[in-house]
């Protein structure tokens, strides 16, 4: 009975001991993986002006949303 309480007491050792290296490296880990996936470099991001960044960009009429409508059976 002591051997399988000793066995029990390893087991529950090992066990947290994996527990709190995986907290450890995931914790590691969390830093890098905060940035936004889509998030683009600022040497590389596309410089808008004031008249694109208030420029209309739903078209109504474009084949995009014409089959949107279509496919879900919206009317316009």
């Amino acid at each position: 009975m002591a051997n399988d309480q000793d066995m029990a007491g390893k087991r529950r050792g090992f066990l947290k001991t994996l527990g709190f290296g995986t907290a450890a490296a995931a914790a590691a880990v969390t830093p890098a993986l905060a940035q936004r996936a889509d998030a683009v470099p600022a040497r590389d991001a596309r410089k808008e002006n004031a008249a694109t960044r208030v420029a209309a960009r739903y078209q109504p009429n474009s084949p995009s949303v014409q089959a949107f409508y279509r496919t879900n059976r919206y009317e316009q």
